[in-house]
């Protein structure tokens, strides 16, 4: 009995491998993979045209070529070679095993994001880090999360990487954050009144929030390989929007009172 259903198989296989059989699914792939190209030529040729909706056109065309080379292989299987139901029975269930450790990824994605949902270590329009990348949180979906950058690049994310990897939220859900200035002066400069005139700066400014506290933190650290004195400013921004706003009119202001009441900085190696 196994014999026999051996000898069927070989024969089935046989068929499959018909000389006949086999030139037309060379010349079918040939034929696809030429029209693919020709789709390719035509999409870039538009897109030089209307340059205004390469990325439309772009989408569309990546979208055909998909359709076009799923439905070439389906043809090419079940029109030329017309395997048997067991032989297709089979192939489809190594599809199903392939299909799922392909998208075994994008499960993943989809658990974590709605461990995101209710976790929530982060909400739309929070500013975070995650890696060496910091920006502003622009959309939470259940594949992934998308995140502007201050140099206004749009990063994608998949929700998988939130849920083993750390992440820093900078305001947490809420509209103001804490900015940090790191300003630096000479071992011999006047410490108190270095900290007044940033403080002064810090409080006139017009992106302060001023309902949370202004505070300060000194050490001495090695700059410009020579020892200095840090002093690190921590206060609010009225809206994370003018986060580098902030921090920009703070340190002009900061650099232009120190010049004007003679705070020393650091002394600096001659290159």
């Amino acid at each position: 009995m196994e014999a026999n259903e051996t000898l069927q198989g070989i024969n089935d296989f046989t068929e499959l491998l018909d000389l006949g059989k086999v030139f037309m699914l060379i010349s079918a792939g040939i034929f696809i993979w030429l029209t693919n190209n020709a789709l390719r030529r035509f999409a870039m040729g538009l897109m030089e045209k209307i340059p205004s909706r390469r990325f439309l056109i772009l989408q569309v065309a990546t979208l055909l070529t998909f359709i076009w080379y799923f439905g070439g292989v389906y043809w090419m299987i079940v029109g030329i070679l017309q395997p048997p139901e067991k032989l297709m029975l089979a192939l489809t269930g190594s599809a199903a095993v392939a299909t799922g450790f392909a998208l075994k990824d994008v499960a993943a994605s989809i658990i974590a994001g709605l461990l995101l949902l209710f976790d929530r270590p982060f909400q739309v329009g929070d500013r975070v880090s995650f890696g060496d990348t910091y920006g502003e949180i622009v959309s939470i979906g259940l594949r992934s999360v998308r995140l502007n950058t201050l140099d206004d690049n749009l990063v994608t994310i998949p929700n998988s990487r939130f849920i083993t990897e750390v992440v820093s939220s900078g305001n947490a859900g809420a509209l103001d954050m804490m900015v940090v200035c790191n300003f630096h002066v000479a071992l011999d400069a006047d410490l108190e009144k270095a900290q007044e005139l940033i403080h002064e700066a810090i409080v006139t400014s017009r992106f302060v929030y001023l309902k949370k506290p202004v505070t300060f933190s000194i050490n001495e650290v090695v700059t410009a390989q020579r020892l200095a004195i840090q002093i690190s400013a921590k206060a609010y921004v009225m809206d994370v929007h003018y986060e580098k706003a902030f921090q920009s009119d703070i340190v002009i202001r900061v650099t232009k009172l120190f010049a004007e009441h003679r705070i020393n900085r650091p002394a600096q190696n001659p290159i």
